[in-house]
């Protein structure tokens, strides 16, 4: 079977790689991907491959069933959305919508989702149980397409036994895929704070409020209530990414606004902290005289990979690719609505290496030089397919 895939992710790739390049070329925002969904729809009908459309949206729903296909389930998710960046690669894939890229590998995701669909619907004599295919909106935008899709039930009829996903990963290169066990990636929560302060002349402070003086405070120690209140063992960032306030030298304005951003990797210390954000601006804030609106809106949590899938889907991996080509991954406090499927089943987020022998294409994500060496969706494909024949088996 293994050299079976092979020979299929071979056949594929040509179709995939142009899959990728209309994808690319034609990027849609979260929420947005109405296109990018019929063209995918359109795909799998060709193919003939059962689907519902509509889904959270844009979102896509696919079933192929193997033999016994009431045994177990795999579900395996890509996300279709881009990015608000305006690509700076020259390519026959340039993006032509101004200002939106796939600067995040969401193509990719689709492209090798698609791909793996093919393999599996050609070889579905050959396993018992059924995969379920998502396709997902809005990874890029908070409430994420995630939790949307479970609201409206993608996990229900049949419920997975478990679900996979893959995500580009520049810093290694293709041909290598990185698993990280247990706790992966941190919750991502938004901060909204207004500090509201009475404005007046510069020079005459003292019949002011200053709300620029007070954020200085409000920021500098919150960051010492994050670092003194949390457990140092439990990761955790906040960081405040924007001030606006102010428009004079010589005025003093009557408000400020700061966003920012909290992430951890523990959902208990995470809505404490919530709360020692808000009740210590408030404080600060009403103790130089001014009020504080705060609005911390709930955002992805914590990604938790299953310990026993992962070491299973790492070692099926390791079959697939070779051991010295799958590596462990380290923790990253950076978000994922992939993480609200794993508090519902069994799941494992991992990466695949894109760049070429750790020379070319080594730009990051959201980047808007950001692209692959696309021998990684041969790759990708291939190991999908693999993997979640494999899982399905108890």
């Amino acid at each position: 079977m293994i050299n079976r895939i092979r020979e299929k992710a071979e056949q594929y790739y040509p179709e995939v790689q142009a899959i990728r390049h209309h994808i690319h070329s034609n990027p849609e925002l979260s929420f947005k991907e109405y296109n990018t969904s019929a063209f995918i729809a359109e795909k799998l009908s060709a193919w003939g491959i059962q689907h519902v459309t509509g889904i959270g949206g844009t979102g896509i729903v696919g079933i192929i069933q193997g033999r016994n296909s009431g045994k177990r389930c795999i579900a395996l998710r890509a996300d279709m959305d881009a990015l608000p960046i305006q690509e700076a690669n020259e390519t026959e894939y340039t993006s032509k919508n101004k200002g939106i890229m796939h600067a995040c590998g969401h193509d990719v995701h689709s492209a090798c989702l698609l791909g793996a669909a093919r393999i599996l619907h050609d070889t579905k004599d050959e396993w018992e149980g059924t995969m379920k295919l998502i396709f997902q909106p809005g990874e890029e935008m908070h409430p994420g397409g995630a939790s949307i899709m479970i609201k409206e039930g993608v996990l229900e009829n049949p419920k997975p036994d478990a679900i996979l996903a893959l995500h580009v990963y520049p810093h290694l290169p293709c041909g290598t895929a990185g698993f990280r066990s247990g706790q992966y990636m941190a919750s991502a929560d938004e901060i909204y704070i207004t500090i509201e302060g009475k404005g007046g002349h510069a020079a005459l402070p003292h019949q002011t409020v200053d709300p620029i003086a007070i954020a200085a405070q409000v920021i500098t120690g919150l960051q010492q209530v994050i670092s003194r209140k949390g457990n140092p063992l439990i990761p955790s960032v906040l960081t405040f990414g924007k001030i606006q306030g102010g428009f004079a030298t010589n005025v003093i304005p009557d408000k400020v606004e700061l966003l920012g951003t909290f992430r951890t990797m523990d959902e208990t210390w995470r809505y404490e902290a919530h709360k020692w954000i808000k009740d210590f601006t408030q404080q600060t804030c009403a103790a130089y005289g001014a009020n504080a609106v705060i609005d911390i809106p709930k955002g992805y949590p914590s990604l938790y990979n299953d310990p026993t899938l992962t070491e299973r889907t790492q070692n099926f991996a390791k079959e697939y690719l070779g051991n010295t080509h799958v590596h462990e991954l380290a923790m990253r406090m950076a978000g994922e609505d992939f993480s609200f499927y794993t508090h519902h089943v069994p799941g494992c987020f991992y990466r695949i290496g894109t760049n070429k022998d750790n020379k070319k294409f080594m730009a990051p994500v959201h980047n808007a030089h950001f692209d692959i060496d696309e021998n990684a969706l041969k790759v990708g494909m291939g190991l999908m397919a693999w993997c979640a024949i494999n899982n399905l088996k108890e």
